[in-house]
């Protein structure tokens, strides 16, 4: 499901960018935009309780985390709010360098849990667990995303820009 919002979403504002919306015209735009609109979707899963069953919950991520990593629910709610905080840097044109690059290295860094959780064959919302082979390349293509938004995303040029007291005298 998380692929399928990714690339319809970029699908969808990359067409809105060829019809003139200027947000999405280029692919790094609406490639970091259909990236936010998927963290929002699975940054939610992070604080659904576990009765709720339209979607994968909190106990469900929570068993994904790798032994070695301490306090599993706490990490789980400490990603869900670094996916939510990248997802607004991402949309946000000044910030979407600092959140591609953030974003890449939480990817990385969850890389273990996806690994674990295949291995382990742990269940995802009642459904087995999705295999490495599916994993791995997925988890690369949102590693790429990230960093094609980071490294697309306009540098503001501050040296033209007057400094505070050059700019009262």
């Amino acid at each position: 499901m998380t692929l399928a919002v990714l690339i319809i979403g970029l699908l969808v504002l990359r067409g809105l960018g060829a019809l003139g919306v200027r947000r999405f015209a280029t692919w790094a735009a609406s490639g970091a935009h259909a990236l936010a609109a998927m963290l929002l979707m699975t940054a939610s899963a992070h604080f659904v309780p576990a009765g709720v069953t339209v979607m994968p919950t909190h106990a469900d991520l929570v068993a994904m985390v790798p032994p070695f990593v301490p306090a599993p629910s706490a990490m789980v709610y400490a990603t869900g709010v670094l996916e939510l905080l990248g997802a607004i840097g991402l949309v946000v044109t000044r910030t979407r360098r600092a959140a591609g690059l953030c974003l890449a290295t939480l990817f990385v860094l969850l890389l273990p849990a996806n690994v674990y959780a295949a291995l382990a064959d742990v269940p995802f919302h009642g459904e087995a667990a999705s295999p490495l082979w599916q994993r791995i390349p997925e988890q690369l293509l949102y590693i790429g995303i990230a960093l094609a938004a980071a490294l697309s995303a306009p540098v503001r040029d501050t040296a033209d820009e007057p400094r505070p007291a050059e700019a009262t005298a």
